[in-house]
């Protein structure tokens, strides 16, 4: 994996980018990818899935986990003087 090397775009600074980064990797690897030599995904195969998982099936995981965590308290909206919108 790539990300593990500082010579690319993906290289995460903070080791929380990182977990979460390759977190969603091994989840899209082992749910959402179908392996050509099994033919299905490795959860399927493993009777833990009963199907691949889509990219909108992951996230919704993903945003429910982070909400459950309370990853999005504290940030306010803002408008700045263009009319865009920014986090704070």
């Amino acid at each position: 994996m790539r990300r593990f090397t500082r010579l690319t775009n993906a290289f995460s600074k903070k080791i929380e980018n990182h977990v979460a980064m390759v977190a969603i990797h091994f989840m899209y690897y082992n749910f959402a990818r179908i392996h050509k030599t099994l033919r299905l995904t490795p959860a399927m195969a493993a009777g833990i899935a009963d199907h691949g998982w889509s990219l909108e099936e992951m996230q919704s995981i993903f945003s429910s986990a982070a909400r459950r965590q309370g990853m999005y308290a504290g940030r306010e909206r803002r408008r700045s003087r263009a009319g865009e919108l920014k986090m704070d």
